[in-house]
């Protein structure tokens, strides 16, 4: 999560330029988020679903598996909505490897 947070945050400039919005979302706490953000410098506000409302409506909730174990947790996901509300990018399981790169191509 950090790279992928801090790669946005490298990149905002570049998003702002094409108009975009970032925002990031997880099940973490309010006060998680406001240490997190504090400690990597991020630019864009990181939305707290401590209910799970959003992860269950987009689908990124989901059983995952590490060493044998199942556990339910969030999948890495990317989502670009454009200025009417459509959804025009649904990418799930993403690498944070070039991600932000792709994402600006797309928008």
């Amino acid at each position: 999560c950090t790279q992928e947070a801090c790669d946005f945050r490298d990149s905002a400039a570049k998003f702002k330029k094409k108009g975009a919005v970032i925002l990031g979302v997880s099940k973490d706490s309010a006060a998680s988020h406001a240490k997190f953000t504090k400690a990597q410098g991020l630019t864009f506000p990181l939305l707290s679903d401590t209910e799970g409302e959003v992860c269950e409506k987009y689908g990124v909730w989901q059983e995952k598996k590490n060493y044998g174990r199942a556990y339910m947790g969030i999948l890495r996901s990317t989502f670009v909505i454009d200025p009417q509300g459509k959804l025009i990018l649904a990418e799930y399981g993403i690498k944070v490897k070039g991600h932000v790169d792709k994402v600006l191509e797309i928008i």
